[in-house]
């Protein structure tokens, strides 16, 4: 009795380290994937923000400023279309000067605008340039105003650094959790290593022999995956309560589920794999290399 409880103890202690060691690494790659997720959605949110305003001529009436809103709501590249007429620039001039134009020069001097925001994937200088010299083409457009290019360039290159940087480190923490798990399994395996020799002895296949290191470590692996993905929900949950944003406005709880979903499928198959490579060593060496 005492013999088998021994055994118990040291196979349940095997399966906790493993637990332990996949969940932590878990851990870390989802919040790498959530911040990667939730910076490219800050990232697309602010790239959808940067406006263009078209500056009509001064003998373009308000009707033609809408006509052209009309063409550029049909384009690809925009987003949303407002029209800003004579009336409205005059106020917002007064509003933001306190000059009365109309009082000073006898007639509202000021044109009627058309602003539009880009789609993410057109906010790049090259394509807003091309947004821009295309505009100035068209009849009744005194100028466009452009976002910064400079400005657009920065935002495109950091989020890519970022995803770079973030997806480097999640690969490393892959490997060196693959080689945790590994060496975990092999001890495990290490112990039951005359076990397997013995079933071999009695005709047992080598997938026979695989399938419960595989099974038990798969069963691991979702464990660890099902931790993981709640440690990492619990700051989502309390943190409007503590007085910080609503992380969900970054990532919603559909993008959550979906790297819930991922994380477990990763242990899962990062346990199995280890599991497989671990068995195999034993299944192709003879009984005297078992005591080395």
């Amino acid at each position: 009795m005492k013999h088998n409880k021994e055994v118990n103890i040291s196979y349940w202690a095997a399966h906790l380290t493993t637990v332990v060691s996949v969940t932590l690494v878990l851990v870390i790659i989802g919040i790498i994937a959530l911040v990667t997720i939730g910076a490219t959605t800050e990232t697309q949110r602010l790239k959808e923000r940067l406006e263009v305003s078209v500056v009509m001529a001064d003998s373009v009436s308000d009707a033609g400023a809408s006509a052209l809103a009309g063409e550029i709501k049909k384009a690809p590249y925009a987003l949303s279309v407002g029209v800003i007429t004579k009336e409205a620039a005059l106020k917002n001039w007064k509003n933001d000067t306190g000059e009365d134009l109309e009082a000073l020069f006898g007639v509202n001097p000021l044109s009627p605008e058309v602003t539009f925001a880009v789609k993410a994937d057109y906010a790049s200088a090259k394509s807003l340039a091309q947004i821009g010299a295309s505009l100035r083409k068209k009849s009744g457009v005194a100028d466009v105003a452009l976002p910064d290019a400079a400005m657009v360039e920065n935002m495109n290159r950091n989020i890519e650094r970022l995803c770079i940087i973030l997806g480097a480190i999640a690969l490393v923490m892959i490997i060196i959790s693959f080689v945790l798990i590994n060496n975990t399994v092999h001890l495990a395996i290490y112990a039951r290593r005359f076990t397997i020799h013995t079933m071999q002895l009695v005709g047992a296949t080598n997938g026979f022999i695989r399938r419960p290191f595989i099974l038990d470590n798969m069963l691991s692996g979702l464990i660890s995956g099902l931790i993981a993905s709640g440690l990492i929900a619990v700051p989502i949950l309390l943190a409007p309560g503590s007085g910080f944003s609503d992380l969900t406005s970054y990532v919603g709880w559909q993008i959550y589920c979906i790297v819930a979903g991922a994380l477990i499928l990763t242990g899962m198959s990062l346990c199995a794999l280890a599991a497989w490579i671990a068995s195999s060593r034993y299944l192709h060496r003879d009984y005297d290399e078992l005591f080395r």
